[in-house]
């Protein structure tokens, strides 16, 4: 038995098909009991947990040979991160409680590096599930490909990706959900020993200037690139409604100055085969429709 968390998410939802396709029995855990029906209608046994309830995540681990845990994200976060460290207080209690044989977390790049920004939720519990006494493996992941479903509105509207990603001609590291989910179900199903890191991105890295002009191939139009003004940035994500945007800026900042980067660098890095085109074409399609 495998418990996935996030199930509802294109990462969690990816890892529990692929998995039902191959015969393994999977636990979904889910926040909201009326989508549990529809994973039990999967074949998933269903288990209902909020990520901050030691207790109900104990149960939901309970008698299984492997977890993989993901984190809800949290874009505009209290300052001090105090969400993430309650999901993380909450989630080593219920691991060390019930010690499943292997742990397998969605991390992302950066996740080491000493500046604080968004990404430092995830260095909190790498560093929090460095302690637990199974083996546990981090999958830092890449900017991902589908973060480009922002963008397709205005590309296809005003032939316009108003990027945030600078400069323009900067490759940035990126993956596709598919390539995360594919190799996280590998690591699920692997043994290892101790805490291991696995930093994976796509087949290339991508500027802007190259995804804006992916992006018009699959519009069929004309799509440039557009640098968003770093001076508008606390004004424009504060009238979209955050309340604390400075980390979201210094993980932008992050990875446009290169501080923002993977342990082992580019070289060393897990390479996956999904191309941004393909995934492009997978988010315009259901538009489409």
């Amino acid at each position: 038995m495998f418990v996935i968390t996030g199930v509802t998410g294109q990462v969690g939802g990816r890892i529990a098909r692929a998995l039902l396709a191959e015969g393994v029995s999977v636990r979904a855990v889910l926040r909201d009991a009326a989508k549990a029906s529809t994973w039990a209608g999967l074949g998933c046994e269903t288990a209902l947990a909020a990520m901050d309830d030691a207790a109900a995540l104990a149960d939901a681990f309970a008698g299984t040979e492997a977890v993989f845990v993901l984190l809800p994200p949290v874009f505009d976060p209290t300052p001090g991160y105090v969400e993430t460290l309650a999901n993380v207080a909450a989630l080593v209690t219920a691991l060390q409680q019930v010690r499943p044989q292997r742990v397998v977390a969605l991390s992302t790049i950066g996740a080491q590096a000493t500046q604080d920004s968004l990404l430092t939720q995830l260095q909190i519990m790498e560093r929090a599930f460095e302690a637990l006494p199974m083996p546990v493996a981090f999958l830092r992941a890449a900017w991902f490909m589908e973060n480009t479903a922002w963008d397709i509105d205005g590309a296809r509207s005003l032939g316009v990706v108003s990027s945030f990603l600078q400069p323009l001609d900067k490759p940035v590291p990126m993956v596709a959900t598919a390539d995360v989910a594919a190799t996280a179900v590998r690591m699920l199903r692997e043994g290892w020993e101790g805490h291991r890191v696995v930093e994976l991105e796509g087949p290339r890295r991508i500027t802007p200037l190259a995804l804006a002009a992916a992006l018009g191939r699959v519009l069929g139009r004309d799509v440039v690139a557009q640098p968003v003004p770093r001076a508008t940035w606390d004004a424009l994500f504060r009238s979209q409604g955050m309340a604390n945007p400075e980390p979201r800026i210094r993980m932008l900042d992050g990875f446009n100055d290169g501080w923002i980067e993977f342990e082992a660098g580019c070289e060393a890095s897990l390479k996956g085969t999904t191309e941004l085109e393909t995934v492009l074409r997978g988010l315009v399609a259901p538009a489409n429709a």
